[in-house]
């Protein structure tokens, strides 16, 4: 589905990212992922891509810092070539209640989660628009469609996430390139397994049991091909019904 085009992802490494970049890799994509700082888990992520017969790189990049990700995207291109598809999945979480909440926490990971997405969008646009063709992806959340307590600052930055992607999809509709959000729930990564064992958290969900990260990745590939050429400024909820 994907052969002979670059995929760019960001927090390719483990989790959802990882996910994505092995099924990219599954269907043909070169794979060049960003990491921030896990230099083992890169490697290994990378010699697991290499192993499914595609070119693929990591590249330890800050994505809240412009200059690294202007200096990423180049040399990827300096790289691969080009690139035809950018999912933006870098993420993080510092969780705490409002009036407990650091100013600076509410920095990080908005810096990281939104700004980050929009400095790599940045930096592609123009290749996108020139080659009238790209695929964006940012990956959101359910927390940024109906918020969750303790989660001001991720919240934010998710709900951030869907007003880029509708106003990218608008500016770059009419010369061929789409942009769509997914918005997962629960999935179970490392990011999650604190709450793998509340079966309160279980039992909000209609479908009573986390997410899959292949879940993630699957709708990512379709977003990613050709089959979604007609389908932009979209955001999907992969959620298990939790927020309908």
């Amino acid at each position: 589905m994907l052969k002979g085009k670059v995929a760019v992802v960001t927090g390719g490494s483990r989790g959802i990212g990882a996910a994505i970049c092995k099924l990219f890799a599954e269907n043909g994509a070169d794979i060049a992922f960003l990491y921030a700082g896990n230099t083992q888990k890169a490697e290994e992520t990378q010699s697991l891509l290499e192993n499914l017969g595609v070119k693929a790189k990591g590249y330890q990049c800050n994505v809240a810092d412009a200059a690294q990700t202007a200096a990423v995207v180049k040399e990827i291109v300096a790289d691969f070539g080009g690139v035809q598809i950018l999912v933006n999945n870098a993420g993080i979480t510092k969780d705490k209640l409002i009036p407990m909440m650091k100013a600076e926490d509410f920095d990080a990971v908005v810096d990281t989660n939104l700004k980050g997405s929009f400095y790599m969008i940045k930096q592609v646009y123009p290749l996108f628009l020139k080659q009238k063709a790209g695929k964006i992806i940012n990956i959101s959340s359910v927390s940024g469609l109906i918020g969750n307590a303790g989660q001001a600052n991720y919240s934010a930055s998710k709900a951030g996430l869907v007003g880029l992607t509708k106003s990218v999809a608008k500016e770059l509709a009419s010369r061929g390139v789409c942009c769509n959000a997914i918005a997962p729930g629960f999935i179970a990564t490392d990011m999650t397994e604190t709450f793998a064992v509340n079966e309160e958290i279980k039992n909000a969900i209609p479908m009573k049991r986390f997410g899959k990260t292949d879940d993630v990745a699957k709708l990512a590939l379709f977003l990613a091909s050709d089959a979604s050429d007609y389908i932009t400024g979209e955001v999907i909820r992969i959620d298990g019904g939790m927020a309908m």
